[in-house]
């Protein structure tokens, strides 16, 4: 059975910034803290983590959505991408971010979602002070 969970953070940041670091390699990189190259544009691709991470945009709302493909290199051969949805919400200068992961292989679900906590919410926290 594929794994799909929903997690959800408060960034001190505008929508308008979230969005656009992280469709771009240097802004990415930095809120990460690792190395990222993106094509910030539907059907552009990116990786993340020095290569550990990549996928395609599949869907870009300026300032409020982003759809991607999204795999790893622990993913089995034969799977299936799965599939990330950012939703960007901005309420007085902060923006609550919204992250769905779907379609995700048996068995790895857990491990992402810490994933995302400790190598994406943690160090954006921490850039966007």
């Amino acid at each position: 059975m594929k794994g799909h969970f929903t997690l959800k953070v408060t960034i001190h940041a505008k929508a308008e910034t979230i969005y656009k670091a992280w469709l771009s390699t240097e802004g990415h990189s930095a809120i990460t803290g690792s190395p990222a190259k993106v094509d910030g544009t539907v059907n552009g691709d990116f990786t993340a983590w020095d290569g550990y991470i990549w996928g395609m945009f599949l869907e870009l709302e300026p300032n409020r959505r982003i759809l991607q493909t999204w795999r790893t290199g622990e993913f089995p051969s034969e799977a299936e991408d799965s599939v990330v949805e950012i939703l960007l919400n901005e309420e007085r200068g902060k923006t609550k971010l919204t992250l769905n992961h779907s379609n995700i292989p048996e068995g790895q679900t857990d491990n992402y979602k810490i994933g995302w906590d400790d190598f994406y919410f943690k160090p954006m926290k921490a850039y966007f002070k």
